[in-house]
């Protein structure tokens, strides 16, 4: 599911401890630079054991580094395999290699494996991954690291502020603590501020209480959510009296990711409910789902 996704995504780019040791630059008392060099054993890997594809193209190539623990005064060229019994994804259906072998260039340690999606023939449900084994010299191979990696590639469509404005429904577990009667809100968003991708969700829980979210768009493997602290709602609205200054907050949970998709046209939000100066009412996790004009107008009929 997506929050695994989102969990994963975390741990893209396992890079392992011997790439550190390969040059490490050291200041020195007149300022110049004493190189300390890797003088150990040769050994030759993929550089990550898990990297993540977002696809958006069927042009843009995915760089898997392969890299080696020396240099050498050849080209040193290995093959690599594709284990398709622990693989979901088919070669010329869902992705295709530039090259099922690489080359490290004399003089250089590194070289990379490249795969280009199809996204053509990758739906926004699909959890494909590829699982390779590099072919080396049992001389080359460090067995604590191994020679496999796996490419997990996820369909990633382009960021569009627009996919998030409109007509959207508010499902959360605080409506079944506090709102017994409500399945869902129908409810609407405006662009707020395009420079921070911005929007406020008018009558979020309450009518007349709107709240603010940022979507973050740097980079479409973190699709993150954030959201300052403001007022929710009402206390005598929510609990039926006045607590605290009467003013319900809302505010991120800090050990949570809240995160969007665009294809799919959703926000998965972890929020924090409390009142100040009082307490925490409990932690919630909100979703939000952007839909058309024309259901919701049947929503409406509906009674929402």
């Amino acid at each position: 599911m997506y929050t695994d996704k989102l969990i994963k995504m975390k741990q893209i780019v396992a890079v392992f401890a011997f790439i550190a040791t390969l040059i490490i630059a050291l200041p020195s008392c007149d300022g110049t630079a004493d190189r300390v060099t890797y003088d150990g054993p040769e050994y030759v890997m993929f550089s990550d054991t898990l990297t993540y594809f977002p696809v958006s193209d069927s042009e843009t190539y995915l760089h898997v580094p392969i890299a080696s623990t020396v240099a050498s005064d050849r080209d040193r060229t290995y093959a690599v395999e594709i284990d398709d019994e622990n693989s979901s994804a088919v070669e010329g259906i869902h992705y295709e290699l530039a090259s099922n072998s690489v080359t490290i260039k004399a003089g250089e340690r590194a070289a990379d494996l490249k795969i280009r999606g199809l996204v053509e023939n990758i739906s926004e449900d699909d959890e494909l991954s590829i699982s390779f084994k590099l072919i080396v010299e049992d001389a080359v191979r460090w067995e604590e690291y191994g020679t496999r990696t796996r490419v997990q590639m996820l369909k990633s469509c382009p960021f569009d502020m627009a996919a998030f404005t409109g007509y959207c429904k508010v499902t959360s577990t605080f409506f079944r603590e506090y709102m017994g009667n409500t399945d869902f809100r129908l409810v609407h968003s405006d662009m707020l501020n395009v420079e921070d991708n911005s929007i406020v969700i008018r009558d979020f829980f309450y009518k007349g209480y709107d709240i603010e979210i940022s979507l973050d768009s740097s980079n479409p493997l973190e699709p993150f959510v954030s959201m300052a602290p403001q007022v929710l709602g009402s206390t005598a609205e929510a609990f039926g009296t006045i607590h605290g200054n009467g003013k319900l907050m809302v505010a991120p949970i800090p050990s949570y990711i809240s995160y969007y998709n665009v294809c799919q046209r959703f926000v998965v939000q972890y929020a924090a409910v409390y009142v100040d100066d009082v307490g925490t009412v409990g932690n919630y996790v909100n979703v939000i789902e952007w839909i058309s004009d024309e259901e919701a107008e049947r929503l409406k009929k509906q009674g929402y």
